[in-house]
């Protein structure tokens, strides 16, 4: 059986991990922050801001809709975050998945952290994964191919999230 039948895989993200690497070596600069700051080398898939949270489209989704949301502060563990920080993120989170099951009718979420490198983190700054899944949604062509089949672009994803963030 193939690595693609077994795990998750999004296309590119290998190639996208060997650049970050390389260019880790020379700037050591985090990914978020540039996102945060609107790095101009750095894809700007940011739909929403709000509280000090940002909210933006995952450049290697799993499925369309697919979002990770981070707080603007450059932190690594949620334990860093202050009560008042808390009660926005979590406010944040459900807003995003009233958006995302509003526009993706999808029937369930998988949410979660990758803190620290030994939980497969690659960017050492909070953040949380939410990716829509719909039941059975394992097709043909993922089962014979090994491949995954995006029905959406991306920067389509993005367009919708910000219209409906801002709505």
């Amino acid at each position: 059986m193939s690595l693609y039948r077994k795990h998750l895989y999004p296309p590119d993200k290998g190639d996208y991990i060997r650049k970050r690497r390389s260019v880790k070596a020379r700037e050591e600069k985090c990914i978020l922050c540039a996102v945060r700051d609107g790095d101009p080398d750095v894809a700007k898939l940011d739909v929403y801001r709000e509280n000090g949270f940002i909210v933006t489209v995952n450049l290697y989704p799993y499925n369309p809709g697919h979002i990770m949301i981070f707080p603007e502060r450059h932190i690594t563990d949620l334990r860093e975050l202050t009560p008042e920080e808390e009660v926005a993120f979590i406010r944040i989170r459900n807003k995003s998945l009233d958006i995302i099951e509003g526009l993706y009718h999808c029937e369930g979420f998988n949410i979660g952290f990758n803190i620290g490198k030994a939980s497969g983190a690659s960017i050492e700054h909070l953040h949380l994964h939410v990716v829509p899944r719909d039941r059975g949604e394992l097709g043909f062509m993922d089962i014979i191919g090994g491949a995954k089949i995006y029905i959406e672009n991306p920067a389509e994803t993005v367009k919708k999230l910000r219209k409906a963030f801002h709505a």
